[in-house]
């Protein structure tokens, strides 16, 4: 058995420490307030803790009253992955438009006014940059959220993206360690498994993450993935070979490893969130993340339990606890002093005319990632209120389904009396005739090629209506269609917005 190095209140104040909680509503419960009191130094932020600015600062200014160095995170990709907005859609394009338009300035200056938001509202680590690298269009969990599936491209914008959002003092979490492109699974709901050699490793999944590391990102997050060329047992979050011999010795990366949400099914349908835990703390993991789905207190004294049971037993070391909690309490003091500086107001460095850091870089950036496709029918720009048909998929958890998407509110606003419709895989092409009536009809697709359903819709409803605008609003891997063709690389807000704008003719 270990010997214990210190008294048990320390090694309980550690468990704590390393944890990483969300938890129910817009205002600290006081369950949470009391076990920061007692040593949880972080709390995970979801769209269910957001209802606006002014809310959020005085959520996280709650927190730090209780403690001062609390380190607060959120999933805040930009694009289809929205906490900040999770209402209205986000004001900021995701990483394939930003791919898409391959300007590494424009990436950094919409990371850095990112972070001035969430500086402004006392938020100081950030779970991103997504550096996978999208290898595998049939991905159902990263797609849009990547830059691109050329590794040096993503490398580029992965470091780009950290630079904007760490300097002003928001710490980035690059993620999905060692690379979650090649999958076809959602480790969400089960455990996903990349079958290729090292050298491949190397040559693709790794360049973004070596870049990264390179360029000081302050934490990495894992993935809950099977890696066969590495573990042929364990996910990468569970694995002491990615995380320590890999991550750590291999690549250099000496910041806060964070794992992706324990409660996600790769992980707790086999080994339990308690178990698993134990494990990743064990491997190399520094903090875990936990609230996605669970974030209740006993959730979290389940979780403390088990770390200073498995101290005790000696299947954790005390050191490796010790060494785990020290890496929290390092990383909250790099973003305690940069909000005693006052980081998030400080100018950034220039970068190139047109993509000055400001409130609309976001929709500079959006309507930069636009691509627009003539089809062979004469195309004219719609004039009078369109009927927007939105085919609409299954939305993955990480992106859920609260958030809004497409174009219809977008159009109204430029086309009052908009009329739209959302048409799942029952959807028919009378459906949406019917629907339509008389009107122009824009229909808003999202990944059409990756469903079968949806082209069948679509393909249907324009050999009836060739005039009809198409919208991609996922990964334009499909061949464009329609009258008019505009793919937008991601459903934020302001995606949409540019899209709007060439529907109607100003952005064609």
């Amino acid at each position: 058995m270990t010997t214990l190095l210190h008294g048990s209140d320390t090694l309980t104040r550690d468990a704590l420490t390393v944890l990483q909680p969300g938890f129910e509503g817009t205002t600290a419960p006081d369950w949470l307030l009391r076990r920061i009191g007692e040593g949880l130094s972080s709390v995970g932020l979801f769209g269910r803790n957001v209802a606006g600015p002014d809310q959020l600062a005085r959520l996280t200014a709650q927190l730090r009253a209780e403690r001062e160095d609390v380190l607060v995170a959120i999933d805040e990709e930009g694009g289809d992955v929205t906490r900040l907005e999770v209402n209205e859609g986000s004001s900021f394009p995701g990483n394939y438009a930003l791919g898409r338009v391959d300007d590494v300035e424009l990436t950094r200056a919409v990371a850095r006014e990112l972070g001035r938001r969430l500086v402004a509202c006392g938020i100081d680590l950030n779970w991103a940059p997504s550096a996978d690298v999208n290898s595998d269009a049939e991905n159902p969990v990263i797609g849009v959220r990547s830059f691109g599936s050329d590794p040096d491209l993503v490398a580029r914008h992965t470091v780009a993206y950290v630079d904007g959002l760490q300097g002003v003092g928001v710490a980035a979490c690059t993620k999905h360690f060692p690379g979650h492109g090649d999958t076809n699974v959602d480790s969400h709901d089960a455990l996903p498994r990349i079958d290729v050699d090292l050298a491949t490793l190397h040559a693709r999944e790794l360049v973004p993450f070596r870049a990264a590391v390179a360029a000081g990102t302050k934490a990495v997050m894992s993935a809950h993935i099977l890696l066969s060329a590495l573990d042929t047992e364990r996910p990468a979050t569970l694995s002491p070979q990615i995380l320590t011999g890999l991550l750590r010795q291999e690549l250099g990366f000496d910041g806060l490893i964070v794992t992706d949400g324990v409660e996600m099914q790769a992980v707790a349908a086999t080994y339990g969130i308690e178990r698993g835990s134990v494990l990743a703390i064990a491997a190399g993991a520094d903090a875990i993340c936990v609230g996605g789905g669970l974030c209740d207190e006993g959730t979290v004294l389940r979780l403390r339990d088990a770390l200073v049971t498995a101290v005790r037993a000696g299947e954790l070391p005390e050191e490796r606890l010790a060494d785990a909690a020290a890496r929290v309490r390092a990383l909250a003091a790099w973003t305690q002093a940069h909000r005693a500086r006052g980081a998030g107001s400080v100018p950034g460095a220039a970068v190139q005319e047109g993509t000055a850091p400001g409130a609309d870089i976001g929709l500079v950036a959006a309507r930069r990632a636009l691509r627009i496709t003539r089809g062979a029918e004469p195309h004219t720009p719609v004039t009078s209120a369109p009927f927007v048909a939105s085919f609409t998929p299954v939305a993955n958890f990480a992106v859920g389904d609260e958030t809004p998407w497409g174009v219809a509110a977008e159009l109204d606003r430029l086309l009052p009396g908009t009329a739209s419709g959302s048409f799942g895989a029952e959807a028919t092409v009378g459906s949406v005739l019917a629907a339509a009536g008389e009107r122009r009809i824009v229909a808003v697709v999202r990944d059409l090629h990756r469903h079968p359903w949806m082209t069948a819709a679509l393909d249907g409803l324009l050999s009836v209506r060739p005039d009809t605008v198409v919208v991609e609003m996922g990964l334009d891997e499909a061949e464009p269609r329609g009258a008019l063709h505009i793919a937008t690389h991601g459903a934020a807000r302001v995606c949409g917005r540019a899209a709007a704008e060439a529907v109607v003719g100003t952005g064609v």
